[in-house]
This record gives structure tokens, C-alpha cells and sequence, in this order.
């Protein structure tokens, strides 16, 4: 039997442990977002993120969309940011290809890469990278399930990051979504191309449709149809998400035959 005392400390904590859990996807991340950039708010640092796809072959989107955010982060006191990724992972997903980070306007030489032997060196060396003070970032590229990575893990690395202002993206594949102490949670699809300016008919800078599952950022609005440049994210209203299409049932423009018998005889 359980004494009273016992008892009373047990529901001390609880309500303590509630409490803590309320904070980060609330307070937390609503008083953390900086400047917003063309409509997207970019949340400032010290938060855990969760950037999720369905598919592993969307990787580059997810680790666009959280590069992006981590650029916005990188001040002179905090010039670099952590890519972490295990070993085996690495052989099918690749890795940041630097040509392609300053064709949008990432600085690759900040980027600093980390491969693990296993998932439990990946968290330690993720704690240890949000310690340092030159790290502004931390991007971890994770893409199956691992039972290190439990909420008691996620727990420990929200801390970590609210107490260093250094924050954490984990980048996570499938639907499956796991209890977790991230304070925010996105979900990133691939979408159409936006128009090509002088070619109605040739793809045109990359977009991705980010949802909100978890976190609050914005009264009102849980979904960004975003596109990406080298100054930063460009967003489009989700309700016109398809006024860069061309309208159903609409021409084809037909290819102009060429004279291949011009000035030839004839024969018959």
C-alpha cells in the first residue's frame, strides 16, 4: 500500500512533468519566431523540429527545408552548423552535394558532416554538437526507426536545445509518427514546379507543400506552399496552389513543321 505522502509527492510530480509538457509546443515556439520572410515565419533558436516525408526518395526536399531554416540561424558568434548521419545511411541517401547548397545560397564550408557507427553515437554526438557555442544548428538525418530514439531520447535533446539556443531538426521518413518531445513537427510533400518565366512548358523552381502537425506557429494557418531561392523562402497561397498550371482542356501549343523539301524537285 502506498502512503499518503508517497502519494502527494507522486502527483507533485505529475502535475510538474504536465507542466513541462505544455510549455515547449505552446509558449515556447510561438515566442521564438524572428522575422517572417515572404509570409513563412522562421522559428528562432532552440527549438527540436521534426521535418517528416512519406518517402525516403523526398530526402532532398526535407533536408532543403531544414538547411533552409538552419541558414537563418548562422550569426558570426555561431558560424556553423552539424549534419549528422549514419554510416549505412549515408550509402543510400547521400550526402549534401556542396555545388548544389551555394546554388541556393548556402555556404557549404559552414556546414560541418558527422557520420555515426550507430544511432546511440549519433544522439551522443547531437548533445554534444548543441553544446557547443559556435553550432548554431544541428541537422540530424535519420532514415529508419531506432529504439534509442525514444521519447525519452527526444526529451533529452528538446532540453539540450532550449537550454543552448541551438536548435535541432531531425529528419525522419514514412508515416509512422512516434511520441516525441519535438516542438514542432512538420510534414513535407513535393509539389508542381512554380512557372518558368519565359517557358510556360519547362519546370520551374522547386515548391513543397510544409504542414504543421504539431506546434504553433501562426494563428490560423498550419500549411505554407513554399519555394526556395537564394534570398530565402518564397510562399504561395495554398488556396491558388494550382494558377501556375495550365487550364484543363487547354491547347497544346503544335510544333511548327519543318521545310525539309524546300527549293527540292518534286518527284513523281
Amino acid at each position: 500500500m502506498i502512503s499518503p505522502d508517497r502519494q502527494q509527492r507522486i502527483a507533485a510530480l505529475r502535475d510538474s512533468i504536465a507542466d513541462i509538457e505544455r510549455k515547449p509546443a505552446l509558449a515556447e515556439a510561438r515566442v521564438l519566431v524572428q522575422d517572417e520572410m515572404q509570409g513563412f515565419p522562421l522559428p528562432g533558436g532552440g527549438l527540436l523540429q521534426e521535418i517528416f516525408s512519406d518517402e525516403r526518395r523526398h530526402a532532398g526536399a526535407v533536408l532543403g527545408f531544414a538547411l533552409a531554416q538552419a541558414r537563418s540561424l548562422l550569426n558570426p558568434r555561431r558560424p556553423a552548423i552539424v549534419y549528422l548521419q549514419l554510416a549505412n545511411d549515408a550509402q543510400e541517401l547521400g550526402l549534401p552535394y556542396g555545388p548544389g547548397l551555394v546554388s541556393f545560397g548556402f555556404d557549404p564550408d559552414a556546414l560541418v558532416l558527422v557520420r555515426a557507427a550507430n544511432m546511440a553515437e549519433l544522439l551522443w554526438a547531437a548533445e554534444e554538437a548543441v553544446a557547443c557555442k559556435a553550432v548554431a544548428a544541428v541537422v540530424a538525418d535519420i532514415a529508419g526507426h531506432h529504439r534509442q530514439l525514444d521519447f525519452t531520447a527526444s526529451r533529452r535533446l528538446s532540453l539540450r536545445a532550449a537550454g543552448a539556443g541551438c536548435s535541432i531538426f531531425l529528419l525522419r521518413y514514412g508515416t509512422g509518427r512516434e511520441a516525441s518531445a519535438a516542438h514542432l513537427r512538420w510534414r513535407l510533400t513535393p509539389q508542381a514546379s512554380a512557372r518558368k518565366r519565359y517557358d510556360a512548358m519547362a519546370p520551374g523552381p522547386p515548391r513543397w507543400r510544409a504542414q504543421l502537425e504539431k506546434g504553433i506557429l501562426l494563428k490560423q494557418q498550419t500549411e505554407w506552399l513554399l519555394g526556395w531561392t537564394e534570398n530565402g523562402f518564397t510562399t504561395t497561397d495554398t488556396g491558388r496552389r494550382h494558377a501556375y498550371r495550365l487550364a484543363s482542356g487547354a491547347p497544346l501549343p503544335r510544333a511548327v513543321p519543318a521545310q525539309l523539301g524546300h527549293r527540292l524537285p518534286e518527284t513523281g
